[in-house]
């Protein structure tokens, strides 16, 4: 990341269009999540639940994915171990070119989006054919999605209508929802008949049968899995559940939390190779990149249990001025804020922790309890500790600080010390702005100046 969030944010601030599409549209779905999960009296029940069983499956992640492996193997898939992205894109671009199609149809897929397998698929001569609606906006626009349900929540209809005339050479096509659906959709079902290798993620992998679940809104994800020869699916370590049982807890979570519906409208399962019946050919790419990195850190490691939904996003007051993009992840908002640091280190995102306000809403809504403001401030500490100058000077400022606060007549000699140098700096009893390297306390806050008496010394003057 060659610029952190400050500056990014910086940028998004000044869209005001942006932020109109961002308010209307986490507003709108934080209305939706509030009224069905109201519904439910055993929600919180269903929160522990499936909290319980992400803590489990993290608990026993090599037993269960051993499990996982041999359930696919037994059901007529293969199972590709991949280290990182690199890696796992070669795999992927050995077997669609073992197939020799020079096209894939694409599910949407946040993990393939984190390992680059786009830009991956390209440069290698195939070409990726995102079929989302909303990722497919993103394709055509070259831009990165900006939220992790709603990929193009940050453009807006005549937005859309704009660049689908251009891309699909509809000069005539309006802004309706359902003339911009219908463009893309004359547009896709040629790709879905004519291409003979698709790619998915996985929202969840059940070990027990080797099952792969997807869920989705428009029913593209189902062309996917069903209509090509060769499917590949690519799936983060930290996906497992144990059984199908376990399966139907989350199924109750993920819509609720993230698009405010009871049920999916395409809830996909698939289990390894049916003759006659779908792909015949079946992979899964086991992804680590950094995950287990993410499981050896005790605080850290609850991140894994994410399921996706963004609910977090949708109640982040900084998300909703900032938009995604500002994020400069493939995981944008609280969960990007945490999850990205801790898969691609502090050195390269290190300034994503401090881009919260510690509100807490997020770890209110999280369906599956992951304590967000907990890992935020966890990775605070590792970014200050990793930056070794940072570190160093703010490490000599506690040092000091520690040292005056030690003792009553140190206390009262720092006290006078510091009235006489904030006196350049006071303007009505505030301090406004601090020179050099202390700017940042006062860049976006006032610092209240050192009263004339302490309350000790007004105290004994009486």
């Amino acid at each position: 990341m060659k610029s952190g969030f400050p500056e990014r944010a910086h940028v998004a601030l000044r869209d005001m269009q942006l932020r109109r599409n961002l308010a209307l549209a986490t507003t709108t779905i934080r209305g939706k999540r509030a009224a069905v999960t109201g519904e439910r009296g055993d929600w919180e029940e269903l929160r522990v639940a499936g909290a319980a069983i992400k803590r489990r499956v993290l608990r026993h992640l090599e037993d269960y994915l051993l499990q996982f492996e041999s359930s696919v193997q037994r059901a007529g898939g293969s199972v590709h171990w991949a280290r990182d992205a690199q890696e796992a894109n070669e795999i992927v671009v050995q077997l669609v070119r073992r197939t020799g199609a020079s096209e894939v149809v694409k599910v949407k897929s946040l993990t393939t989006d984190e390992i680059g397998l786009n830009d991956a698929l390209t440069a290698a001569g195939i070409r990726p054919i995102e079929t989302d609606l909303a990722e497919l906006i993103c394709q055509l626009a070259d831009e990165r999605p900006s939220h992790i349900l709603v990929p193009a929540i940050h453009k807006n209809r005549v937005e859309i209508r704009d660049l689908f005339r251009r891309e699909f050479g509809l000069p005539d096509l309006t802004e309706e929802p359902t003339e911009l659906a219908g463009a893309a959709r004359a547009y896709l079902r040629e790709k879905f008949l004519s291409t003979a290798v698709a790619v998915s993620g996985a929202n969840f992998a059940v070990a027990e049968s080797g099952s792969i679940c997807v869920v989705e809104s428009e029913g593209n994800g189902r062309f996917c899995t069903t209509l090509p020869e060769t499917l590949i699916t690519i799936v983060g370590i930290e996906k497992l559940v144990p059984t199908l049982n376990d399966l139907e807890v989350f199924l109750q979570l993920l819509p609720r939390s993230s698009t405010g519906e009871r049920m999916n409208p395409y809830t996909s399962l698939w289990t390894g190779v049916a003759p006659g019946d779908g792909p015949q050919e079946f992979h899964v790419v086991l992804l680590d990149n950094g995950r287990t990195n993410v499981l050896a850190d005790e605080v850290g490691r609850q991140t894994l249990a994410c399921i996706r939904c963004s609910a977090c996003l949708n109640v982040c007051p900084v998300y909703e001025r900032t938009g995604g993009h500002a994020y400069g992840s493939v995981y944008p908002g609280p969960i990007g804020a945490i999850l990205t640091p801790q898969l691609v280190g502090t050195a390269e995102a290190g300034s994503l922790p401090f881009a919260s306000s510690l509100c807490g809403a997020c770890a209110e809504v999280c369906p599956v309890k992951i304590d967000i403001p907990q890992v935020l401030v966890h990775l605070r500490g590792r970014a200050i500790r990793e930056r070794t100058a940072a570190g160093a000077g703010e490490r000599m400022m506690m040092s000091a600080a520690g040292w005056a606060l030690a003792g009553e007549r140190r206390f009262r000699w720092a006290r006078r010390v510091g009235r006489l140098v904030q006196r350049p700096f006071v303007r009505e009893n505030k301090i406004e702005r601090l020179p050099g390297g202390l700017s940042g306390w006062t860049m976006t806050r006032d610092l209240p100046a050192m009263p004339r008496r302490s309350f000790r010394e007004w105290w004994n003057g009486r």
